[in-house]
């Protein structure tokens, strides 16, 4: 799962350009923020250094065929955010594997609004940070494209293993809202894969 998504080992063909699906089949920003009816969740929040520093991925919901047919075996990841020029992010994620630890480096590219980002190498058509304190959770939705099919996903994002219930609320309030069922959803189990393999973060 690439992190704020499927893990890009797991993706087929990436998009050739920016954007590779015609701009009116994104959802309208108007009908995500409509669907929290007013509520805290649905303001775009700025990034920047507030939001750098390590995450963990704790929790997911997505209609994506591929994280459907491996949620049960998936295991909690992480995200290093690092704020760059420009309003962007530079994400260092890493995924615990039975035997392995896979990492990856992307670059979050800011797109108008704060909290509001592409990423073009993995197929990240939009991605927005709808609701965070900074400093314990984050709610992060992704709409993507991986081998020609559109998805949406959310994720939680925790500064800890243990993400706090004000968190999981926020969450569980919020992934609906796009349409996702609660059988969508996954809670990722814990894994000090990466962790005893000594990786680093760059």
């Amino acid at each position: 799962m690439g992190e704020l998504g499927l893990e890009p080992v797991l993706q087929g063909p990436r998009p050739s350009g920016p954007m590779s699906c015609p701009l009116h089949t994104l959802p309208p920003v108007s009908r995500v923020l409509m669907r929290t009816k007013g509520q805290e969740s649905a303001k775009l929040l700025g990034c920047g250094s507030q939001f750098s520093g390590l995450w963990y991925v704790v929790s997911m919901a997505s209609d994506c065929k591929v994280f459907l047919g491996k949620k049960d075996h998936l295991l909690m990841s992480t995200s290093t955010v690092k704020a760059i020029t420009g309003g962007n992010l530079s994400v260092h994620m890493e995924f615990p594997r039975a035997d392995r630890c896979n990492q990856v480096d992307a670059e979050y590219l800011k797109v108008g609004s704060e909290g509001h980002f592409r990423v073009p190498a993995l197929g990240y058509l939009d991605v927005r940070i709808v609701d965070t304190d900074y400093s314990s959770f984050a709610v992060v939705y992704i709409y993507k494209e991986l081998e020609g099919a559109l998805s949406t996903m959310v994720q939680l994002y925790s500064r800890t293993q243990e993400a706090s219930p004000q968190a999981v609320k926020a969450f569980q309030d919020f992934y609906p809202t796009v349409g996702l069922p609660d059988d969508m959803m996954v809670t990722l189990p814990k894994s000090d894969v990466c962790s005893l393999r000594g990786t680093e973060a760059p």
